[in-house]
C-alpha cells in the first residue's frame, strides 16, 4: 500500500511538472507568435499600503483638516506670515504620517526640512514677486527630494533618475485620487458600524450651529471691535469666496493622500542601471575637437579680455568688447556642463576620457570668468535689473557645480547629485533672504541726479558719500530708467522713499484715491509714464498701495510693513 502511495504521489509530481512544462511552452508560443510578450505584474499592497488603511481614521480626518490648513493659509495670501506656518504645518504632516507607517524619519530629511522651513521665513520677509515665485518653485522641489529621500534609497541615484522619479510620481499620484473612498470603504467594513462617538460629535455640530449663531450676535452687540470683526467675516463669505476655499480643500486633500498612497506603493525602482556602456573613442573624439575650440576661446579671453593686449576689431572699445556676449557664454557653459555629465553617465571610464573632460572643464572655468567679467562691466554702465542678478547667481552655480563635476571624474562614489542640492539649495537660500528688489534700487538711485539739479556725480557725492554703490566702480553714466524703479516690489522702498523725500515729495499723496490732485502740471504728465523723477515716486507708491494697505494679521508681510511704516512716519512728521 505505501509503495502504491508513493507511486501515486510520483505520477501526480510528474503530471504537475508536464502542465508547468505545457504552461511554459505556450507562453513561449505566445512570444513567439507577439502576442502578450510581456506580462508585468505590479506590486500594489506593501506593509505600508495595509497600515494606510488600517489607520485610516489618522490619515482620513488629518489629511481633511491639513487642506482646511491649507486653504486658510494660502487663500489669496501668496506671501503672508502664514506661508512658513503653511510649511511648518506640511512638515508636522509628513513626520506624523511617518509615525503612523512606522516609517523612521532618515537623517538625510533633516537638511530638506530646514531648506523649506527657511524658503518659508524668506517669502515672509520679502515682497519681490521674481523671488516668491522662485521661492515657491523651490520648496516644490525639495519637497519632492524630500519624500523621495524618506521612501526610496536615493544614495545612488543621479539626476536624471531623480528628475524621471519625480515625473513618475507626480503623474502616477493622479492615479491614486479614489483612495480616500475606497480605503474609507475597506475601513469601515473591517470595523463594521461607525463608532457611536463619531454620530454623537456630529450631532453636537449640528446642535452647536444655531447656539454659536445667537451668541455671535450677542457678542457683536457688545463690543464693537469684535462686530467689525464678524462683520468683515461674514462680507468675506461670498459664493466666489467660497466656491474658491472648497476648491482649494478638496484639491490638497486628495492629492495630499494619493501622493501618500502611491509612495507607499514603493512602485519606483531603486536601483539605478549602469548605462555606461559606450565606446569611450566616440566621446573622446567629439569632446576633443570642441575641447580645441575652446582652448583657443580660453587664450583670447585670457590676453584679450584680462590681459586687455590684444588688438580688437576696428570699431571696438574694450568697454563693449567686454559687454556683449556673456548671454552666449553661459548658454556654452550650461551646454558644457550637460556634455560631462553625458559623458560620465553613458561612456565606459577612460583615462583618455578623463582628461579631456578635465580640460573641457577648466576651458569652461574661464568661460564663467569671462562672463562675470563681461556681466560686471555691463553693470557698471547700465547697472542692475533682477535678471543681470541673476545670471551672476547661475554663474556662481555653475562654478560651484564644475567644482563637483571635476571632483566626481576622479572618484566615481563622489555623490555629485546631493553635493548639487546642497550648493544649489545653500546658494538659492542666500539669493531669497538678499532682497534683489531692495540692492537694485539702492545702486540705482545712488547714480541718479539729485533734487539740487547738479550733474550726477557732484549729486552722489553730496547725498550718499564715496561709498561702493556710489562710487567710482558704478561711475558709467547717468542713470536715468525711472520706470523700471516704479515697477520694483516693497523690498525697494528703504533705498526709494528716502530718495522721494530728497526730491521732496508730498508724501500725503498716499493717502489720496486721486494723487494727481496735488501734483504739478509737469508732474500730472509724467504720473503713468514715470519716466522721470518728478513722477516715478508717486507711480511707485500707487503701484504698491493695495500691498502695503494689506494690514491683517494673516496677510502679514514684513517688508510691506517695513514700507508702510517709513510712509506715515514720513505723513506723520510732515
Amino acid at each position: 500500500m505505501q509503495e502504491n502511495t508513493v507511486v501515486q504521489e510520483t505520477n501526480s509530481v510528474v503530471q504537475e511538472t508536464n502542465s508547468v512544462v505545457q504552461e511554459t511552452n505556450s507562453i513561449n508560443q505566445e512570444q513567439i507568435s507577439g502576442q502578450n510578450v510581456v506580462r508585468v505584474v505590479e506590486k500594489t499592497e506593501t506593509v505600508e499600503t495595509k497600515r494606510l488603511q488600517e489607520h485610516y481614521n489618522f490619515f482620513g480626518p488629518v489629511t481633511f483638516l491639513y487642506a482646511v490648513f491649507y486653504a486658510f493659509c494660502m487663500f489669496r495670501n501668496g506671501s503672508g506670515i502664514t506661508f512658513p506656518f503653511f510649511l511648518a504645518g506640511t512638515l508636522l504632516y509628513f513626520v506624523f504620517s511617518l509615525s503612523k507607517l512606522e516609517i523612521t524619519l532618515k537623517k538625510g530629511s533633516s537638511f530638506y526640512m530646514i531648506s523649506i522651513l527657511l524658503l518659508g521665513v524668506s517669502t515672509f520677509c520679502t515682497d519681490g514677486w521674481a523671488i516668491i515665485g522662485l521661492n515657491k518653485l523651490a520648496v516644490f522641489l525639495l519637497v519632492m527630494c524630500l519624500l523621495l529621500n524618506q521612501y526610496f534609497d536615493t544614495k545612488k541615484w543621479n539626476l536624471g533618475k531623480y528628475v524621471g522619479s519625480i515625473c513618475q510620481l507626480v503623474v502616477m499620484s493622479f492615479g491614486e485620487l479614489g483612495k480616500p473612498f475606497s480605503d474609507g470603504k475597506a475601513y469601515f467594513r473591517e470595523k463594521g458600524k461607525v463608532n457611536k462617538k463619531v454620530w454623537y460629535g456630529l450631532l453636537g455640530v449640528v446642535i452647536a450651529l444655531p447656539i454659536l449663531l445667537i451668541a455671535a450676535g450677542l457678542l457683536s452687540s457688545a463690543d464693537a471691535v469684535f462686530r467689525k470683526m464678524t462683520t468683515d467675516f461674514m462680507n468675506w463669505i461670498r459664493p466666489d469666496n467660497v466656491f474658491n476655499v472648497v476648491i482649494r480643500v478638496t484639491f490638497l486633500f486628495f492629492t495630499s493622500y494619493a501622493l501618500t498612497s502611491y509612495l507607499c506603493k514603493r512602485s519606483i525602482p531603486e536601483e539605478v542601471k549602469d548605462r555606461r556602456k559606450g565606446e569611450p573613442v566616440l566621446a573622446i573624439t567629439i569632446m576633443s575637437l570642441l575641447s580645441l575650440l575652446y582652448l583657443l576661446f580660453s587664450g583670447i579671453q585670457i590676453f584679450g579680455l584680462f590681459l586687455g593686449k590684444m588688438q580688437l576689431p576696428e570699431g571696438y572699445t574694450y568697454a563693449q568688447y567686454a559687454r556683449e556676449g556673456f548671454f552666449q557664454l553661459l548658454a556654452v557653459s550650461i551646454l558644457n556642463l550637460i556634455l560631462v555629465l553625458v559623458c560620465l553617465s553613458f561612456f565606459r571610464e577612460s583615462k583618455g576620457l578623463k582628461v579631456i573632460m578635465t580640460i573641457m572643464s577648466l576651458c569652461t572655468f574661464i568661460m564663467i570668468a569671462s562672463s562675470v567679467m563681461r556681466m560686471i562691466i555691463y553693470i557698471r554702465y547700465y547697472y542692475l535689473t533682477f535678471l543681470r542678478i541673476f545670471v551672476l547667481w547661475m554663474l556662481t552655480v555653475l562654478f560651484v557645480m564644475f567644482i563637483g563635476v571635476l571632483i566626481n571624474i576622479y572618484r566615481e562614489s563622489f555623490p555629485l547629485f546631493r553635493y548639487g542640492v546642497v550648493m544649489v539649495t545653500v546658494l538659492y537660500l542666500a539669493l531669497s533672504f538678499s532682497h534683489p528688489d531692495y540692492i537694485i534700487a539702492r545702486v540705482n538711485i545712488a547714480n541718479a541726479p539729485g533734487a539740487d539739479g547738479t550733474g550726477w556725480e557732484e549729486s552722489v557725492a553730496q547725498d550718499y558719500g564715496d561709498d561702493f554703490f556710489a562710487g567710482p566702480f558704478f561711475r558709467g553714466s547717468e542713470y536715468n530708467d525711472y520706470s523700471y524703479l516704479s515697477d520694483l516690489s516693497a523690498d525697494a522702498a528703504p533705498a526709494i522713499i528716502p530718495y522721494m523725500e530728497s526730491l521732496g515729495y508730498d508724501f500725503g499723496a498716499y493717502e489720496l484715491e486721486n494723487p494727481t490732485d496735488i501734483m504739478s502740471e509737469d508732474t500730472q504728465a509724467q504720473w503713468w509714464g514715470s519716466y522721470q523723477p518728478k513722477g516715478f515716486g508717486y507711480y511707485y507708491l500707487n503701484h504698491n498701495k493695495k500691498r502695503l494697505d494689506q494690514t491683517s494679521l494673516r496677510t502679514f508681510n514684513i517688508s510691506r510693513y517695513m514700507a508702510r511704516k517709513q510712509i506715515e512716519e514720513r505723513i506723520d512728521g510732515k
